[in-house]
């Protein structure tokens, strides 16, 4: 078969999915919600899906059949400012489900949906529009990690916040979605404006 460019353009759906077009709906399970979490989250995953095996001998040779399904773990990198809400939720968020000094859980009980919570990763189109989420389900941190200090450092603290859960869920997304989700994020861009946060500009 003759190469043909044309072909592979017409193909290649939108010009292809830009990794940087995305953000991320993160709550923590004590009536904290982070709306910054659209803003400050510069980096995350769309998770993996891992099927186990199991391998079957027989007379010298093997079948293989489907095991479990597991879950990666997903780290996301947040930006920190100057309030450190995320890192604070993040480090209140673990210090509930295990305190610091006490070694007790403060949840109110020890039941793990006291302390599980959900996250959502939203991609967008170079057009603007919401065109896939997959949603983490049952998610609470294991690790939030070290922000390096020096004195010859320039830049803006970054950090990441490791979750495990119990499994993803995923869809393309709905035209009554998108609105949902443009009408959304306009109004936590006026939000942002209102705080002082500059640079925020939609369909970037």
């Amino acid at each position: 078969m003759a190469f043909n460019v044309n072909d592979f353009k017409g193909a290649l759906v939108g010009g292809g999915a830009r990794s940087s077009l995305f953000y991320v709906e993160l709550t923590t399970p004590f009536a904290q919600t982070l709306p910054t979490s659209r803003f400050m989250v510069k980096a995350a995953q769309i998770p993996a899906a891992t099927l186990g095996q199991i391998d079957v001998p027989y007379f010298g040779r093997q079948i293989k059949v489907a095991g479990n399904r597991t879950f990666a773990e997903w780290t996301p990198t947040i930006i920190n400012d100057e309030s450190f809400e995320i890192r604070t939720a993040m480090e209140n968020w673990s210090s509930r489900i295990n305190a610091y000094i006490g070694n007790t859980n403060t949840t109110g009980s020890g039941n793990p949906e006291n302390y599980k919570s959900d996250a959502t990763v939203i991609q967008f189109s170079q057009t603007g529009n919401a065109i896939k989420s997959y949603k983490f389900v049952g998610l609470f941190p294991i690790e939030v990690s070290t922000i390096d200090l020096a004195w010859d450092a320039e830049g803006i603290q970054d950090f990441t916040t490791t979750f495990v859960y119990d499994y993803w869920e995923t869809d393309s997304v709905s035209t009554t979605f998108t609105q949902r989700i443009e009408s959304f994020v306009s109004s936590e861009v006026q939000t942002a404006i209102n705080r002082g946060i500059a640079g925020v500009t939609l369909g970037q």
